[in-house]
């Protein structure tokens, strides 16, 4: 299992979401915990992170090194959390 690293961008755009959807975030965030690479999920073209899909939202996170690390989580359909990609 990885160790679970959130950014400070990650946490601040999770205490913006509904409750509903903050729990489904954080059960996501547990499996990937334990699989860090879903079926689901899919590389960034040009970046070392990958993305996977909850709803409507769209977690973009790392591995290394025994640690997951979110880094922002957003709204998929406006790209929205592209935009935060450091």
């Amino acid at each position: 299992m990885l160790a679970i690293r959130i950014s400070k961008r990650a946490e601040k755009d999770q205490r913006r979401l509904p409750a509903k959807h903050r729990r489904q975030i954080a059960v996501k965030i547990a499996q990937l915990q334990g699989t860090p690479v879903p079926p689901d999920s899919k590389k960034l073209a040009g970046y070392p992170y990958r993305r996977v899909d909850v709803g409507e939202y769209r977690i973009i996170y790392q591995t290394g090194k025994g640690v997951l690390e979110i880094l922002c989580i957003g709204k998929r359909n406006d790209g929205e959390v592209y935009r935060h990609i450091p």
